[in-house]
């Protein structure tokens, strides 16, 4: 049986109000928690950072974080 991608995280190009898949997976790793996001479940990522967020909350203090440090 061929189990590509099986229980492996993808690769994603993240873009404004999309993201592509370079690599097939099942999932990301939200880039503060470290949670485990399925790619069905993906809501909020950043195209200028090209990090995952697994919350609303976590994605709005990260992106504070890093106006602060410069980054945005």
């Amino acid at each position: 049986m061929l189990t590509l991608g099986k229980h492996r995280p993808a690769r994603l190009d993240y873009q404004p109000g999309t993201f592509r898949v370079v690599a097939q997976g099942t999932h990301v790793i939200c880039a503060v928690s470290g949670a485990e996001i399925a790619l069905a479940d993906l809501r909020y990522w950043s195209h200028e950072l090209q990090e995952a967020y697994a919350t609303a909350e976590i994605a709005v203090a990260r992106y504070a974080e890093a106006r602060e440090q410069g980054l945005l």
